[in-house]
């Protein structure tokens, strides 16, 4: 009976036997070194690999055994074999990659959080700046995995020649792991890990904030295109439908806000009747203020408004009532999360959400109010945690 040619050990000394396995087994590490096995795909089964190879199913057996020791692959009962992510080099603190659009406005206190849980943990990082320029922001994410980074906490621009779905598919095929910081997938296919604040959360909020102190026309006012404006508006608008009130909205790009845009702004929110307004972000809250006073107009008494972000918004001209993004707590988290799927590669991948609070100031009015019970028709979430994980 004749048949294919297949690898043999018979008639070979236990040295070469010994010689190919760990042969084998150094190809296997290259090539999961080099990225043709990425962290968390599944390698063939063994038959497969003695035949791409040239070895017996034996010899593959052993090296891959090896590499199960050294915690580089691991073997799930009738699953397969699959690439683990990197740990950090023994010996050595892990080196994290840090990645934000602004090292000035909103993200200092993020990076504060960042490096005391990182410091905690006797891990250093290495920070890049991308000024929202996604091109700039692609290269300084591969500097840091050329200067060993082993993982990266990104705050990604997804606005740009990249659709934001075409470049979350980039950052997950990333070779080492990765968590996303103020901002989260677009689909339920996004598989990386991220922690932001729960921004539809704070904009539903801030328009309870408002009728609890009586309003009953409020205006939302947004900065746009930003990822915070859109889930702000969904918050806002899911928060009136509930309550069955009515609405008006005012949108302008970044550059065109000015003193002008604030008063047609103002002159908006007046003819549809609102008392208040929900305002992204602090700057343009400013601005209305401004525009208010220009009009004779006062606030908060004839226009009561919740400014979103916090970063001005005690220094206006009238201190503004403001929703509050978590950020110190956000970098926490986020960097606590990167750690533990550095020291914990099979746990499942987490989403998490953290509520913002209302910082009250003068520009809502609050403190000439008395704050009136919750109207029946909007959802109480009292016993609501603070931080959603799915």
């Amino acid at each position: 009976m004749t048949g294919s040619a297949r690898p043999s050990s018979e008639g070979t000394s236990p040295e070469v036997r010994g010689l190919k396995f760990r042969m084998l087994a150094d190809r296997l590490r290259r090539e999961i070194a080099d990225g043709v096995w990425p962290p968390g795909s599944r390698l063939p089964i063994e038959p497969e690999l003695a035949r791409a190879h040239g070895a017996s199913v034996s010899t593959v057996r052993r090296a891959v055994a090896e590499l199960v020791a050294e915690e580089l692959v691991e073997r799930r009962q009738g699953s397969g074999t699959y690439v683990l992510a990197p740990k950090p080099v023994s010996g050595r603190s892990a080196l994290i990659g840090v990645v934000v659009p602004s090292t000035a406005f909103y993200y200092p206190r993020v990076l504060k959080g960042i490096e005391e849980e990182l410091t905690a943990a006797g891990a250093r990082a290495v920070l890049a700046c991308s000024g929202y320029d996604q091109a700039r922001e692609i290269g300084a994410v591969a500097d840091l995995l050329d200067a060993g980074a082993d993982g990266l906490l990104l705050a990604p621009t997804l606005t740009g020649p990249k659709t934001p779905e075409a470049y979350l598919a980039r950052l997950a095929a990333l070779p080492v792991p990765a968590v996303l910081v103020e901002r989260r997938g677009t689909s339920l296919g996004d598989t990386v890990e991220s922690v932001s604040t729960h921004h539809e959360a704070g904009g539903y909020d801030a328009v309870r904030h408002l009728v609890r102190l009586g309003h009953r026309m409020i205006g939302l006012v947004l900065r746009i295109p930003s990822p915070t404006a859109e889930p702000v508006g969904r918050g806002f608008h899911q928060a009136v439908r509930e309550l069955g009130l009515p609405s008006t909205e005012f949108q302008a790009a970044l550059e065109e806000w000015s003193p002008a845009a604030a008063d047609r702004c103002l002159a908006g929110l007046r003819s549809a009747g609102a008392t208040a307004a929900v305002c992204f972000g602090d700057r343009q809250a400013a601005l209305l203020t401004a525009a208010a006073r220009r009009s004779g107009l006062r606030v908060p008494d004839d226009l009561a408004l919740v400014a979103y972000d916090d970063e001005i918004a005690d220094i206006a001209e009238v201190p503004l009532t403001a929703v509050a993004p978590p950020k110190h707590l956000l970098g926490r988290t986020a960097a606590a999360l990167l750690l533990n799927r550095l020291e914990h590669p099979e746990d499942s991948r987490r989403t998490v959400l953290l509520r913002p609070a209302i910082t009250v100031r003068d520009s809502c009015g609050a403190a000439r109010h008395r704050i009136a019970p919750e109207p029946d028709r909007v959802r109480s979430d009292r016993s609501s945690p603070s931080a959603l994980e799915g």
